[in-house]
């Protein structure tokens, strides 16, 4: 039996650690539950006897992701001031607007998103977190129409901002920019201004009504520049596909096993390589949408000896539990 998969643990902050209890009965229950469970998560696997994918095993594929989608980038890049935080899930240096720009760009295309936020910039100035949160919610929805979902997307944001600036009477995420030691002493870290470690700036980004794992996992990555390893559809597909996540796997405990068992010098590269992968193959999508030659699939039948019926079978149940599930996080949050 393999050894459990275990990482070290940070204390967790108390709800009274992030704000007063101003909150409503529902919203603290639901934030509790979502603490709870990415606490259990943090400490080990929820699948701790599945062995796969090992780090060889990692680094064999993004080696072969590499080679077939040259054109992606396999290293981690900076957040810049330039880029639109909606078509990079979240590439820009202030954390609040990554986080806005991450739920806008859920369940939509990259091109809806990028002009989402331009109509938000457009109607209130960028980064003009006070006014986006005091504006008239028919006003935002309005300004990021062309993104989906914008009624249910604008009630999360403003939601957000005026959450964020009850617990630290500023529209700033800043202070998770700070990066930590998860076995330092962490008290008052949130408003001392002293270090954040990874856990602890993800157990704040859930802790907001409407953001889940994979959206705080994406403000983690290419924000903050941690190590962390969002499962988006084309991840978890891909995961299936090669056997990294057991047949019972949904997206947060697929995400949960994952970032624990991907080696850190990987995850960036990797998350970006699956997603790029999986918008652009034709062969390894499920269904009948599932036509065409597949890097990853010839690389199973011919390095591994899967049949071809088998790795169907795993896209078309792949499918069919993203079917399932509820869309992140715009109408309950991952628990």
């Amino acid at each position: 039996m393999p050894p459990r998969i275990k990482r070290p643990r940070s204390p967790t902050p108390t709800l009274g650690a992030l704000g007063d209890a101003a909150e409503s009965s529902a919203s603290t229950t639901q934030r509790a539950k979502k603490l709870k469970l990415l606490a259990s998560h943090a400490v080990a696997s929820p699948f701790p006897d599945f062995p796969h994918p090992t780090p060889a095993e990692a680094a064999e594929v993004h080696a072969l992701l590499s080679s077939r989608h040259p054109e992606l980038a396999s290293r981690p890049r900076p957040p810049s001031e330039a880029n639109d935080s909606a078509r990079t899930c979240g590439s820009v240096p202030n954390v609040l607007e990554s986080l806005i720009g991450t739920i806008l760009s859920q369940n939509t295309s990259s091109r809806n998103s990028t002009a989402a936020k331009r109509g938000l910039d457009a109607a209130f100035g960028r980064n003009n977190f006070a006014a986006i949160a005091k504006a008239r919610k028919e006003d935002v929805v309005e300004a990021i129409k062309t993104g989906g979902l914008a009624n249910k997307k604008a009630g999360v944001i403003q939601k957000i901002l005026e959450e964020v600036h009850r617990r630290h009477g500023d529209y700033s995420l800043q202070h998770l920019a700070s990066v930590g030691d998860a076995d330092a002493d962490v008290k008052g870290k949130v408003n001392g201004g002293a270090q954040v470690s990874d856990e602890e700036a993800m157990q704040e980004l859930v802790s907001y009504d409407g953001v889940g794992p994979k959206t705080a996992s994406c403000v983690l990555l290419f924000c903050l520049g941690r190590s962390s390893f969002p499962v988006d559809t084309h991840v978890f597909r891909l995961s299936r596909l090669l056997g990294w996540v057991p047949q019972k796997a949904d997206r947060v405990t697929a995400q949960a096993h994952l970032d624990l068992t991907i080696p850190d010098p990987l995850k960036y590269g990797l998350h970006v390589l699956m997603v790029g992968h999986g918008r652009r193959c034709k062969g390894c999508k499920g269904g009948s949408g599932g036509k065409g030659e597949c890097v990853l699939k010839k690389w199973l039948r011919e390095q591994k000896g899967v049949k071809e019926e088998v790795l169907d079978a795993k896209l078309e149940d792949a499918e069919e539990q993203m079917k399932l599930e509820t869309i992140e996080p715009l109408v309950k949050t991952e628990s």
